[in-house]
């Protein structure tokens, strides 16, 4: 059993002002950094702005909260042992057990003790003189380190959207992103939800079980899969146990998305629609993700990508019984799978139960906020509370909140207004030292996020250990590494879809932020061998700084 999370006895002293490296965040990617670094024998400090450990799954604990990725699959594979000995209860994980893993691996490896929870980094200062940088926290205190790790998460900064009136609402208000800690009951209430994304989709049904009416205001319908969760037995989690070393091996080097599955020999246009429609309803039945690898040109052809979308729209058609309101829950304005695809339970069905509607706000704009209701398109929809599921400033949301200086004393958040550029997705030229887990440019949010997580953790330990062998002190990509690496994955991005969808990962639900298409497409095994390539070729696109030796004064 793990301990419940301490925010203060385990903090590091008040009087330590310097150490080998400060992580930013005490999610999946701070905490196994700190393990990574501890088995370095560097002295590293992280700072978490929560009072526990997790992350994203420390914020997000809005009902119905899951992963989307498989409870077997979303798991640290670092340790066997770790592997071997967690009992996972479901397919799909919901958020309170995935909070618990996080605590129990904080435990069993006695991370704690390196961790200052209820504290944010505000500034990160480089001096170029010494080749280290500065961190003030919030609490005012000054740490100096070599290395700063962001483990930020992409997403984890909540979008507040910016509605007339809002602070007007004499009701609850609640955001998805940064749900209370204390169980919140709507029984008896009249909720209104605004947002159709994935947190969204998950929440819906649940907060309709309770609410006396739910509504909710769409601006634009999302394409879902069934989950199909249920409960893990002894017998799955064995056979899947015995069999981890090939779903590690495969997930890392072969699966585009870091997923486990089976993979299509074919287009969609090659089978009669016969044998598409099958192929398509046994990945429905299945549930999940993996729907969209029933072919594997879906991402890359449009006439292919629209037997799948097609597909699903039938099936809202089958599922919501008023037809207005299966009409206007279909997408129809972008590709699927171009956005997040999203997983769900009994979310189209939802929709069936005689106290919730479906509010187009497409049509129907939000006009403002009042005290007790939402009115759209000149329409007053009374309400009690009020759920924001908007989404969050993906990506590089995070980091932005963060004031960091490197070189002429440049700040990162000037460097990125036209859009964030990095190499590899792990570096931004200018910022020496300054790595970033699962940045924009990696597959990052395209992928299973342990997989990524892990493959940018061992590469920054791997780069600091061969920096401290051959007595580098500083490390920064070069610009020209770095705009060829932007220009790559942007080209990467506009051979495939995606870039159809007016979607987060392309900043698109954040007003006045640049589009351009942030994670890297190419798959999680190219990327991983092109990172390793660079690191064999002595960090290829990489400026290294050798530690100046003593200059030796003459005798007078």
């Amino acid at each position: 059993m793990s301990a419940a999370p301490s925010a203060s006895g385990n903090s590091p002293s008040a009087s330590e002002t310097s150490c080998d490296v400060v992580v930013v965040g005490a999610g999946f990617a701070g905490l196994y950094m700190l393990h990574r670094l501890r088995g370095l024998g560097l002295k590293a400090r992280a700072f978490e702005q929560g009072d526990g450990v997790g992350g994203t799954w420390y914020w997000n604990r809005y009902p119905g909260a899951r992963c989307d990725v498989e409870s077997m699959q979303y798991s640290y594979s670092f340790s066997d042992e770790l592997q071997q000995e967690w009992d996972w209860s479901e397919r799909y994980a919901p958020q309170p057990e995935i909070l618990k893993y996080a605590n129990h691996v904080a435990d069993r490896f006695n991370l704690r003790p390196d961790i200052q929870f209820n504290t944010r980094v505000e500034h990160c200062m480089f001096d170029e003189s010494t080749n280290h940088w500065s961190v003030t926290t919030s609490d005012g205190k000054n740490v100096t380190a070599q290395f700063v790790v962001l483990a930020t998460g992409c997403l984890s900064n909540a979008r507040m959207p910016d509605i007339k009136g809002i602070e007007r609402f004499e009701g609850k208000v609640y955001h998805t992103g940064n749900w209370p800690h204390e169980e919140v009951d709507f029984t008896g209430l009249r909720v209104g939800i605004i947002g159709t994304g994935s947190s969204a989709i998950q929440s819906v049904p649940v907060i309709a079980g309770q609410a006396s009416h739910l509504t909710v205001f769409q601006r634009t319908a999302n394409f879902s899969i069934p989950a199909r969760n249920a409960l893990l037995c002894a017998e799955e989690r064995e056979r899947f146990r015995q069999n981890y070393p090939e779903i590690r091996r495969f997930a890392r080097e072969v699966a585009r998305n870091g997923i486990y599955t089976d993979l299509p020999d074919r287009g969609a246009l090659d089978d009669g629609d016969d044998e598409r429609r099958a192929r398509y309803e046994a990945r429905w039945q299945r549930g999940g993700l993996t729907f969209m690898s029933a072919y594997n040109n879906l991402a890359l052809c449009k006439a292919s990508n629209d037997t799948a979308a097609d597909f699903v729209r039938e099936k809202i058609a089958e599922i919501v019984k008023d037809p207005d309101t299966a009409k206007l829950l279909q997408p129809d304005s972008y590709p699927i799978g171009t956005k997040r695809i999203c997983i769900d339970t009994d979310y189209f069905a939802t929709f069936n139960r005689p106290n919730v509607t479906l509010v187009d706000i497409k049509s129907n704009p939000i006009d403002e906020i009042l005290p007790h209701a939402v009115r759209a398109g000149g329409k007053d929809h009374e309400i009690d509370a009020l759920v924001l599921a908007t989404g969050f400033d993906a990506m590089t949301g995070s980091v932005a909140k963060i004031d960091i200086h490197g070189r002429n004393s440049q700040t990162l958040n000037r460097k990125w207004a036209e859009g964030p550029k990095t190499y590899l997705g792990l570096m931004s030229a200018g910022f020496p030292n300054l790595f970033i887990i699962t940045g924009p440019g990696s597959p990052s949010v395209l992928s299973n996020m342990i997989v990524s997580i892990e493959q940018h953790v061992d590469w920054i330990a791997d780069c600091m250990a061969h920096m401290r062998h051959h007595g580098f002190e500083a490390m920064e990509a070069t610009r020209q590494a770095e705009d060829k690496w932007v220009a790559h994955v942007n080209e990467v991005a506009s051979a495939t879809l995606y870039p159809q969808a007016n979607s987060w990962y392309m900043g698109a639900n954040i007003p006045g932020k640049p589009r351009i298409f942030m994670p890297y497409i190419g798959g999680v095994g190219p990327y991983r061998q092109i990172c390793n390539d660079v690191a064999a070729k002595g960090y290829e696109g990489f400026a290294m700084t050798r530690v100046e030796a003593p200059r030796k004064v003459a005798a007078s």
